[in-house]
């Protein structure tokens, strides 16, 4: 899996930056991964995902996916 459908699968519903990355880099530290993740390029993935419209900010603040609207 890529580092942004891995990001869209644990936003399950909004959540901070900080509890996202938790929840991610447990998961990462549970599979036993030797190429693991840095914070930088989480939230370059991050960035990216929010460029793409696949998440955006909520009013008090929380990363949640977006609604898509045809």
């Amino acid at each position: 899996m890529t580092i942004g459908s891995e990001i869209l699968t644990d936003l399950r519903y909004p959540m901070s930056v900080s509890a996202l990355w938790e929840k991610y880099n447990t998961r990462q530290n549970a599979a036993d991964n030797i190429h693991r993740i840095t914070f930088d390029w989480f939230s370059l993935a991050l960035a990216a995902l929010y460029a793409m419209k696949a998440v955006d900010v909520s009013d008090d603040g929380y990363i949640r996916t977006a609604h898509v609207h045809q």
